[in-house]
């Protein structure tokens, strides 16, 4: 009796829910087409209930570990038998091998049991293979260092490849095996001084990492293939860049097997970003924008290491070549995408590419005109709305172009330092430019202190790049009457940095720009301080006298000529 119950139960649990579909129905006729929640729950709960796992517990993992246990003992047999001497090592190597691959498979073709299970014997295959291979390649010579890379590559493939046709979450064999390979082809890439095998298998490993669908649920296996990738190329520089001292004992290699891994793990990452980026729309990973830049790294430290005499200048054509495909991804792919991350990584790619390529292979008559071009443009996307990080991008060029036309040598020189004579022509460049960008410079409504911060830089280098070139004219009219001395310099640049104080002072508050009034009183404190280190040092009574006059003055006008300025 009580058995029928459950029946009954179930009968009028079905009633109910017709009766609720029929008075639906009625009313509202176009709700027989409507799902039904309960039914809806309860097969989303039923989905969840099969794909849960048993859990772990110990009394499962016991015979589990025997297993493994066993599998290695089989190993030791295998290794008894080899020294032994009953067959040719060669067919006991290959046994060994199929031995650890059967293991492998055996995990994943697993049904049912813990997640753990699979890991546990792709750990143990992996532990089979390892020392196996370890022995062979370093103890017994059994196999060559490019037989051992092979093997190594197919024991990874394998793994990706079961996971591939296998319709199980193969996750926990993929990381084991993988891991596993990565570490032992880097591994015996050091212990075995033959490099070039295992970078390859490790490149090999890291392409289908990279462009398999599906590597990218796993994406710590991902990360530890890149980097044993760059150790394993960072290694190979190290070594042969020492000279012939340096690798006694590795192999000779030519200049384009040299030059190959770096370049070869710049183009494989380069091509995945490229890929996930504006193939298949999406956002940048962390680990992309590093794996990049290190992979960029090891590129431009092979040109330069192994591709001379011309690899600077390879280099550097390379970086000018990829700073515009950079800036084409910003404007084009990336420019009403949702997600900024690959706007800002690709922009600050393109600038520090485009600073890189003129450095290294430009003339000055071309590298300081583009610079100053270069922070105008980016000054003039900034102020756009979306494109507000151009202007950090545009003081980094701005800067630059100072440093390379001798702008700021200039400036410290005329301020504080003894006039060099009359500037360049690229400093008068440069100045124009930095007074134009801080023309474009625009003022928003409630700016973090990174945006102001840009806007006093910008402003400090424009004001400065004036002031100096004021402090140089009146130095050349002085000296059509007099041989100026130091007591005259002195005095000149008194009277110049006391009228720039009132200039900013009063621009400041006309314009609103606090960044001006700032500047303002800090020019004053500049006067101050000099007026002890370099009027008083000088001892001509009647100049100090001017000095203190003229400090006074600005103290005493600079309050006064702000308030008149904000009353107007």
């Amino acid at each position: 009796m009580m058995n029928d119950l459950p029946d009954e139960f179930e009968r009028l649990r079905n009633r109910l829910e017709a009766l609720e579909r029929r008075v639906d129905t009625l009313e509202h006729p176009l709700a027989a087409d409507w799902p039904h929640p309960l039914a809806e729950v309860e097969s989303a709960l039923v989905a969840a209930s099969a794909a849960v796992e048993p859990p772990a517990q110990p009394g499962n993992l016991f015979p589990v570990l025997g297993k493994a246990l066993l599998g290695i003992a089989g190993a030791y047999v295998l290794r008894a038998v080899e020294e032994t001497s009953a067959f040719p090592r060669l067919i006991v190597a290959a046994a060994g091998i199929a031995y650890a691959f059967l293991w492998l498979v055996w995990a994943a073709r697993l049904r049912g049991g813990p997640r753990s299970t699979s890991s546990i014997y792709a750990g143990t295959s992996a532990l089979i293979l390892a020392p196996m291979l370890w022995e062979l390649t370093l103890r017994f010579n059994v196999l060559p260092a490019a037989a051992a890379a092979v093997v190594v590559c197919v024991f990874g493939l394998t793994a990706f490849a079961l996971a591939a046709f296998t319709p199980r979450d193969l996750k926990p064999v993929v990381r084991v095996a993988c891991a596993a390979a990565a570490a032992l082809a880097l591994a015996l890439a050091i212990a075995s001084h033959v490099l070039l095998p295992f970078i390859v298998v490790l490149l090999i490993l890291g392409a289908v990492c990279e462009f398999v669908p599906g590597c990218d649920r796993v994406p710590e296996v991902c990360a530890l293939v890149a980097l044993a990738a760059d150790a394993a190329i960072w290694i190979l520089i190290y070594v042969y860049f020492a000279g012939q001292t340096g690798h006694e004992g590795y192999p000779a290699l030519s200049r384009g097997a040299l030059l190959a891994p770096g370049i070869a793990v710049f183009a494989l990452y380069a091509a995945s970003v490229g890929v996930k980026t504006v193939l298949r729309a999406r956002p940048i990973a962390v680990f992309a924008i590093i794996q990049a830049v290190l992979a960029f790294l090891l590129a431009s430290v092979s040109l330069a290491d192994f591709g001379q005499p011309a690899g600077l200048a390879i280099l550097g054509v390379a970086c000018l070549a990829l700073s515009p495909v950079c800036y084409v991804m910003v404007f084009t792919v990336f420019a009403r995408a949702p997600d900024r991350r690959n706007t800002t990584v690709f922009a600050g790619w393109g600038a520090a590419l485009l600073l890189a390529g003129s450095f290294l292979c430009l003339p000055p008559v071309i590298l300081i005109p583009l610079l100053g071009a270069a922070a105008l443009a980016a000054m003039g996307l900034s102020r756009r709305e979306r494109w507000t990080v151009f202007e950090f991008y545009g003081m980094l060029f701005l800067l630059a172009a100072a440093a390379a036309s001798g702008l700021l040598t200039f400036l410290a020189s005329a301020l504080v330092g003894t006039p060099s004579g009359a500037p360049a022509v690229g400093v008068w460049l440069i100045a124009m430019c930095a007074v134009l960008c801080y023309a474009l410079v625009q003022q928003r409504e409630a700016e973090r202190w990174i945006p102001q911060a840009l806007r006093l830089g910008f402003a400090a280098l424009a004001a400065g790049a004036v002031t100096a070139l004021l402090v140089d004219g009146l130095i050349a009219l002085v000296s059509l009457r007099v041989m100026p001395a130091a007591h005259h310099l002195a005095l000149i640049r008194t009277v110049t940095l006391c009228a720039a104080a009132l200039a900013l002072v009063s621009g400041g508050a006309h314009r609103q720009r606090r960044e001006l009034t700032r500047l303002g009183y800090a020019a004053i404190a500049l006067v101050a301080v000099k007026l002890i280190t370099e009027d008083l040092r000088h001892g001509h009574l009647a100049y100090i006298a001017a000095a203190i006059f003229l400090l006074a003055f600005t103290l005493i006008a600079a309050p006064r000529v702000a308030r008149a300025r904000q009353k107007a």
